[in-house]
């Protein structure tokens, strides 16, 4: 996952730090929450498990170029309904950040960018599933019009935030414009199929129910809110 070299140089990434910290301010208070509610060992477990998850999404699954970034199975809304939100952006942080150290490191200067794209998204899909999902629904029991509306929500919000990055580097030249819409457009294979992957997901976790393995997973997996 990332913002293509070039697009946002000298200056302007100044913007891409601040609204990275930001980002890495909320999610440390989502994680601080955690620790009150499952303890440390389970926020730890969990984020071990999204970090790995989400190394597997970016350099295994298929991804591709497309205008201005890459198109990537990120399978958001699967690791915020799995583990939940601190762990999700935790692994989506530290898998970001692990593929740039050690298997491109051209990418490393887009990490603020990048980072502010997987993770501000995550917390707007966090705000929408108290709105859509009622708090005596478990997770493994969703309807699959919240899961598609989840996906959209996230998916939809990468795709804002790539474009942001796009129009705020290159200006809103032809060219540009052409290449943010191919890379839009690109995205709307994955809101087709995450969703589904998402009560895949779910419905895997219910046959699991009471296995040991149930205990790797966020709470509300199972039990209402």
């Amino acid at each position: 996952m990332h913002i293509e070299p070039g697009i946002v140089v000298g200056a302007k990434l100044a913007l891409s730090y601040a609204t990275a910290a930001g980002a890495a301010t909320y999610g440390l208070k989502l994680a601080a929450d955690a620790v009150r509610e499952s303890r440390f060992s389970g926020l730890a477990i969990r984020s071990v498990m999204t970090t790995l998850l989400v190394l597997t999404f970016f350099q295994i699954l298929p991804h591709y170029p497309v205008g201005v970034s890459e198109v990537h199975f990120i399978l958001g809304s699967t690791l915020f309904l799995m583990f939940g939100a601190a762990p999700a952006a935790i692994g989506l942080s530290l898998g970001l950040l692990a593929q740039g150290m050690f298997l491109a490191p051209f990418d490393l200067p887009q990490y603020g960018m990048n980072l502010t794209t997987l993770l501000v998204p995550l917390f707007a899909l966090q705000a929408l599933a108290k709105k859509i999902i009622a708090p005596n629904t478990a997770y493994v029991d969703l309807k699959y019009g919240q899961a598609l509306a989840l996906s959209t929500a996230y998916q939809g919000g990468v795709v804002a935030w790539v474009a942001f990055w796009a129009f705020y580097g290159q200006g809103f030249t032809a060219g540009n414009i052409a290449a943010v819409s191919t890379f839009g457009g690109a995205y709307m294979l994955v809101v087709a199929i995450e969703p589904l992957v998402d009560l895949a997901v779910l419905a895997g976790a219910k046959a699991l129910k009471g296995a040991r393995i149930s205990a790797l997973m966020t709470p509300r997996v199972y039990n209402a809110g």
